[in-house]
């Protein structure tokens, strides 16, 4: 059988192919059929730069020959065995490495297959802990989220995200949760200074707790940073009190670092920032370098010691996944985390954050940048109508897709949450790359606001 024509695929991949969070009347194919380094190739022979890790997963770049040779090691062994029961040696030092990498007191691996997975499962073990556990609270079933959120598209990861256009359409499938309003620094609310951000929204969230936590399980937060939420950046310290609040009443804590994980904020984890050490911590998208979906769901021997018993007492924990666990995807988590230690990717993380910086400085300048924000690797250049009074451009105009469709005429791809700009490339971007990235994003915003 010949290989399809470029017409062909690109006809099928508009036709056949139905893509994430994408409009399929207007859909224009992009189609990359190889990749080298932090740069994508299309089936044209036009050249990327991959400014947003494809989809925030790449951490040290493409084709990256230690990973490939571990995946075909693997190959050689067994590509798949199922965790229902079984095993393999990849997967359980896998296993172990998490446990050694994370903070402190977590000390079980649960594999899945990607971040909503992961949040998925964290959300179903926090519910039957509180179930059986020596001494059950039966009445502890409701979950905390901050506003804004966005933690995966299953159903219990949807019901603790917060974001109305991507959600509002399923809410009657949904379990209610209790809300707490993201902590903005740039959008603060009316009356609050600046310097009172941090004490008023962690007064909030005692208020929530105080009242009702008797009936709360856990609250969910992606440390540091609230990705699909537009980037928005925490103010210091508000982690480490919400650990300390869900401490005090009670409640667990489960971390997602599915997007902020993996050195994106310029440490392993985002929790190592603040020394917050979750009840639950779960992982995908660099969890394996880029290469293979997989997740983990890595939780405390308290939470496991409740899980234990004879098997007529029916505590398992009755979830699994047929591919969790697999041990391709193992072999490419182990060669990723190998190579944070061979290269040195969080030492050389500095100067990359500050050459960042320095762009965001400048473009926070352009008339229609309302704010810039940084954690790490990962920025956020958000676009307004007005800058003095913050007003946003309607979604509907696509100015953030227009910045992105410029850039990509510069070589540069990136995606966009609606009028924020994301930044967030490969760990390994070279300091040349990443001043090209911006320069197009800079360009692009000067095009689509004129």
């Amino acid at each position: 059988m010949h290989e399809p024509s470029a017409d062909q695929l690109s006809s099928w991949d508009r036709t056949l192919v139905w893509h994430a969070f994408t409009q399929m009347a207007e859909h224009e194919p992009l189609i990359i059929e190889r990749a080298e380094g932090c740069v994508l190739e299309d089936i044209d022979g036009n050249e990327y730069l991959d400014g947003i890790s494809s989809l925030w997963c790449n951490v040290h770049g493409h084709r990256h020959p230690h990973i490939d040779a571990a995946i075909r090691r693997q190959l050689d062994r067994v590509a798949h065995v199922t965790s229902l029961g079984s095993s393999n040696p990849t997967t359980i030092e896998l296993a172990r490495r998490l446990v050694d990498l994370s903070p402190p007191g977590l000390k079980h691996v649960f594999f899945s297959d990607d971040g909503a997975t992961a949040v998925e499962v964290a959300v179903k073990m926090a519910f039957q802990y509180w179930q059986q556990r020596d001494d059950p609270r039966p009445q502890k079933t409701r979950y905390v989220a901050l506003g804004e959120a966005y933690h995966g598209d299953t159903l219990g990861s949807v019901s603790v995200g917060g974001v109305e256009r991507f959600h509002a359409m399923f809410g009657p499938l949904l379990f209610e949760t209790l809300r707490v309003p993201a902590p903005d620094p740039y959008r603060t609310p009316t009356g609050v200074a600046p310097e009172n951000l941090l004490q008023h929204h962690l007064d909030v969230l005692r208020d929530v707790l105080a009242q009702h936590h008797e009936r709360i399980a856990a609250l969910v937060i992606e440390p540091l940073v609230q990705a699909a939420a537009g980037m928005i950046v925490h103010p210091p310290g508000y982690l480490r009190g919400v650990r300390r609040l869900t401490r005090q009443y009670d409640v667990l804590l489960i971390a997602d670092e599915v997007a902020v994980g993996f050195g994106r904020t310029g440490r392993m984890f985002a929790c190592e920032h603040e020394g917050v050490s979750p009840d639950f911590l779960c992982l995908a998208k660099g969890l394996t370098g880029g290469y293979l979906p997989m997740a983990a769901t890595l939780t405390t021997d308290a939470v496991w010691q409740a899980f234990l018993g004879d098997y007529a007492e029916s505590k398992s924990f009755f979830h699994g996944h047929t591919y969790g666990g697999n041990p391709l995807g193992a072999a490419a988590a182990l060669a990723n985390l190998d190579l944070f230690e061979q290269e040195q990717t969080l030492a050389h993380l500095p100067a990359k954050i500050a050459r960042l910086r320095e762009h965001l400085e400048r473009m926070i300048q352009l008339p229609h940048v309302g704010h810039v924000r940084q954690r790490g690797l990962i920025a956020g250049i958000e676009l307004v109508r007005d800058k003095a009074t913050k007003e946003p451009f309607p979604w509907a105009e696509k100015r953030g897709i227009r910045v992105c469709d410029h850039a990509r005429t510069e070589g540069v791809l990136l995606r966009p949450l609606g009028n924020v700009i994301v930044i967030m490339p490969p760990l390994v971007i070279a300091m040349d790359q990443l001043d090209r990235i911006a320069e197009a994003v800079a360009h692009g915003i000067i095009s689509a606001t004129a």
